[in-house]
């Protein structure tokens, strides 16, 4: 997962089910902030950042395990919100710090995982 996209697997027998969650905020959206002025480019990214995470906890909450990995500290931010959140105080969370990888890779790294490692 990154801060802009995040690929959500479902472990399910074969194949993998794997959904992919945008986050509103691209390029173009911050180069259209960023002409109105840099504050404004600020506050909009914060708060489409945080309507991603809300979308992506929507999508997991309901798990009993979840394993967050990726390249950057995205899955840092959602494993606190996820913490913040009551719902999901009893949800096995793992945080793993990874490369950047194929679909392929991917879905063997969460095969990996789920095999009762975390």
């Amino acid at each position: 997962m990154g801060h802009f996209n995040a690929h959500v697997m479902e472990f399910t027998p074969d194949p993998i089910q794997t959904t992919n969650i945008e986050s509103a905020f691209t390029n173009p959206a911050k180069e259209a902030s960023l002409e109105k002025g840099e504050h404004l480019m600020h506050n909009k990214e914060q708060h489409q950042q945080l309507a991603y995470y809300k979308k992506l906890c929507s999508v997991i909450k309901n798990d009993d395990r979840i394993l967050l990995f990726g390249r950057t500290n995205a899955k840092v931010k959602l494993f606190s919100i996820l913490r913040a959140d009551g719902q999901c105080k009893d949800i096995k969370i793992e945080v793993q710090q990874a490369d950047k990888m194929t679909a392929p890779q991917e879905h063997a790294f969460v095969i990996n995982h789920s095999s009762g490692r975390y």
